[in-house]
């Protein structure tokens, strides 16, 4: 992908700087060295975990992001309509493109793009992220599968700007882009520069009844079940017992955690 990219860069008299990382850790030091020196552009090359790690040093400084998508899930690069698997064509998007400024949300001094799973999701993404086999879409299909047999509701305490709230759910995302898990479209609706959240849950169904229900992620009709319900907030604190929480596929630790919004908070190359 990477190498599919450069020459698109340097036939538009872009010149680069290449950066190999050994691990999340070294990537995040080296994102943060070449934000520094105010580059036009800092595209990184992965997928949403790599992205996750641009956006730790983007945050505020006015840098754009470029993607070349190249993850499973990939649902950063989505939300952009960008090519997957086409590394000169993302790579051009990257050079034509405009700029659009976009929202965060955060927890603590950690960021995200995408969704946090809270509940059955997060059992899901927990397991998709132990598999070895196979990749994309198939993978957190499976993990699903697999979690079903056995997941029961959860009983959360919820704070929706300073509200509380007890309910018993399935399933909570907070969502500051529309998808995760390679184009489930939980948090349908979701825009990525209102200044709000979205906060998602799926109160207690049979797990027939999720079952039928998983396949309308992928285009939003979920939206339209009984036991969905759906809140826009700009703070939220979710708690429940034994669940760990996953935001843009990346583990963020386990429940309570308060997710805020943060406008306008980094710029994207798309």
């Amino acid at each position: 992908m990477r190498d599919e990219a450069l020459p698109r860069f340097h036939g538009a008299g872009w010149q680069t700087t290449s950066l190999t990382s050994r691990s999340a850790e070294e990537a995040l030091d080296l994102a943060r060295v070449a934000v520094a020196e105010q580059p036009d552009v800092l595209a990184v090359c992965g997928g949403d975990g790599m992205v996750n790690i641009a956006l730790q040093a983007l945050a505020g400084s006015g840098v754009p992001l470029g993607i070349l998508p190249a993850g499973t899930g990939n649902d950063f690069a989505r939300y952009f309509d960008l090519p997957l698997g086409d590394g000169a064509a993302a790579a051009g998007r990257i050079v034509h493109g405009p700029t659009r400024t976009i929202d965060l949300a955060r927890i603590g001094e950690r960021y995200f793009g995408g969704v946090l799973a809270a509940g059955f999701d997060a059992v899901v993404n927990e397991r998709a992220n132990r598999m070895r086999w196979p990749r994309g879409q198939m993978r957190y299909n499976l993990a699903t599968i697999a979690e079903l047999r056995t997941f029961k509701p959860l009983r959360y305490t919820l704070e929706l700007d300073g509200v509380e709230r007890q309910v018993e759910a399935m399933l909570v995302a907070v969502g500051n882009g529309p998808s995760f898990g390679g184009g489930l479209r939980i948090t349908h609706g979701a825009e990525l520069d209102d200044g709000l959240l979205d906060l998602v849950l799926i109160k207690p169904v049979s797990r027939v009844e999720l079952l039928k229900t998983f396949p309308k992620l992928f285009d939003g009709s979920h939206v339209n079940h009984p036991q969905y319900e759906h809140h826009r907030v700009r703070r939220v604190s979710v708690a429940a017992p034994g669940i760990v929480g996953y935001a843009d596929g990346e583990r963020f630790g386990p429940l309570p955690l308060t997710v805020e919004v943060v406008p306008s908070a980094v710029r994207v190359r798309a």
